[in-house]
């Protein structure tokens, strides 16, 4: 049973954003706190796990002590602590983890430790009423999977990438060019001034009957591209090529998405992680649901990054006895939702 009022101080440190929220009965957000690793972790062209370890542990008091203050409350009002248990990096994890250990120890109240990536998925409720059953496709940095979501924490995977996940590979190719970090975000904003059909890039397993996915190869191809180009040629067409590469991707995770929903006879899509904030997997996903009459839900920009207020949307949901956890709370790396 819930309380009357369910007030969840939510802690999310799964890789390189301290963030912490505080929501009101699963759904209303009085605060989403989210400090941003970025320009550390910019000059080595990726996350360094031990730098964001030590970040986390030098601001998440301060997070935490902002969202409360945004929302007005204080740790009396909250009745639940909730926090990422995983997956993600474990130094970074157990940072998040210990906080809200002692939050609810001496406070007294449940501690609930969520699967990151159930949280991505509700980040859409946060904003919508989605109808049961929809298609998920759950898209970021280290994780790309298609579910069928019947109803509250009832889950089948139905894929999931076998190598590369596809922020994965934006990443690895704009770091192999010298575009940047986070490359996903760099190749959207140069790919609204390219021609995504400049190049043919491979659809890795497109008309396979499976719903796993592949971004690996599509690294490589995109390596052997370039390669051997002139400078010259880089430096004039590199929006061109890099939104093609881009293509590649978005083609792979809509074609997927739609074929796993009329395979299962569903009109509901749900995207959500980090690379749904991508603007042409938004608007191609908008239009083929328009084409085909399919309610496709993404959320706004901010819920898609990893942030705190979709970890107490998960948490609310998760009611199953055994997601309130006790001070043996550990954090798990690798962790899918089954």
């Amino acid at each position: 049973m819930k309380p009357n009022k369910s007030v969840i101080l939510a802690i999310e440190s799964s890789c390189d954003e301290t963030a912490a929220a505080v929501v009101v009965d699963g759904k209303k957000i009085l605060s989403n706190v989210i400090n941003s690793q970025v320009r550390l972790h910019a000059k080595y062209g990726g996350v360094v796990p031990e730098l964001a370890s030590r970040r986390h542990i030098e601001t998440i008091s301060y997070v935490v002590t902002e969202a409360l203050e945004v929302s007005n409350m204080t740790l009396d009002d909250i009745t639940t602590v909730a926090v990422t248990k995983g997956p993600g990096l474990i130094g970074s994890l157990l940072v998040g983890i210990s906080f809200a250990k002692s939050v609810a120890y001496s406070k007294n109240i449940p501690l609930i430790g969520v699967n990151h990536l159930k949280g991505h998925i509700y980040a859409a409720q946060l904003e919508n009423d989605v109808a049961y059953p929809y298609i998920s496709l759950l898209v970021s940095g280290g994780h790309t999977e298609l579910y069928i979501v019947k109803n509250h924490n009832d889950f089948t995977l139905l894929g999931r990438t076998r190598d590369d996940a596809a922020g994965e590979a934006f990443d690895k190719v704009s770091k192999l060019v010298g575009l940047g970090y986070p490359g996903g975000v760099v190749i959207d904003k140069m790919s609204k001034s390219g021609d995504e059909t400049f190049h043919k890039f491979p659809r890795a397993m497109l008309n396979k009957g499976s719903f796993d996915f592949s971004f690996s190869g599509l690294k490589t191809s995109f390596r052997n591209y370039v390669i051997d180009k002139p400078d010259d040629f880089l430096e004039s067409r590199m929006n061109d090529i890099v939104a093609s590469f881009q293509e590649a991707i978005v083609d792979v995770l809509v074609f997927k998405s739609f074929r796993a929903l009329k395979k299962y006879g569903i009109k509901n899509l749900v995207i959500s992680g980090g690379v749904a904030a991508n603007s042409r997997l938004r608007e191609k996903a908008l239009a083929e649901g328009k084409k085909h009459g399919v309610e496709v839900t993404i959320p706004s920009k901010i819920l898609c990054t990893d942030n705190a207020a979709m970890i107490a949307a998960a948490a609310y949901h998760d009611d199953a006895q055994e997601s309130v956890a006790g001070l043996t709370l550990n954090a798990v790396s690798r962790y899918y939702i089954y």
